[in-house]
Order: C-alpha cells, then structure tokens, then sequence
C-alpha cells in the first residue's frame, strides 16, 4: 500500500515528505514505547504512535521505518518535522486513535 493510501484509510494529513508519499509500505508497528519499537519491530514500514519527541524520528531511522503515523489528533512541532524531512520520513498526522488507526491499517492490507 501506498502512503498516501494509507493516509486516506485512516483520514490522515501528511504534514512532511509528500513527495514521498508513493513509497509502498507493507507492515506497521503500533506503540508508544520506543524500547518495544527497538526490541520488537522487524520490518515494519510504518510506526504508528500517540508520541510527539523527536524519539520517533531517530527510533523510525535506526529501524528504517518510511512512515510515523501520529494519532489522536496531536500535532508534531517544527523541530519534529525538521528532523523527518532532514531524513526523509514521511509523517502523517490522524485524529483517530491508535487502536482505530491500526484495525483501519490492518483490514486495508498493511501487515503487522
């Protein structure tokens, strides 16, 4: 799946990277502990998280994940986005929760 696709499933805004938004990714990996993302992802294209640090953006570049999809309607500040764009990740902000956001995700075709 697309991520722009992925950005209409889940009613999303991407707010960096749009040019970036036809890369296709094929898993996600929802949490907002950034240990469990490090210990347990694999090869997961999309972070799906309700954090809003500067973390997500280095855990999303040392686990090479293409997307960071924030949910419940929070908003990354510009230092946040300065360091996705710097870096290429694409990140889509949604105001669904993360438990909506990831069964959305997962009946659409993304992975776990």
């Amino acid at each position: 799946m697309k991520i722009s696709e992925l950005s209409a499933y889940i009613d999303g805004t991407i707010v960096c990277n749009a040019d970036k938004a036809d890369k296709e990714v094929y898993s996600a990996f929802s949490s907002d502990m950034m240990s469990d993302v490090l210990a347990f992802v694999l090869d997961q294209g999309v972070l799906i998280t309700g954090l809003i640090n500067p973390q997500i953006v280095r855990t999303a570049l040392m686990m090479d994940i293409e997307c960071i999809v924030v949910v419940r309607g929070k908003t990354p500040d510009a230092a946040i986005i300065s360091l996705a764009e710097a870096n290429g990740i694409v990140i889509v902000t949604t105001k669904k929760n993360m438990f909506e956001t990831s069964g959305r995700l997962y009946s659409a075709g993304l992975k776990a």
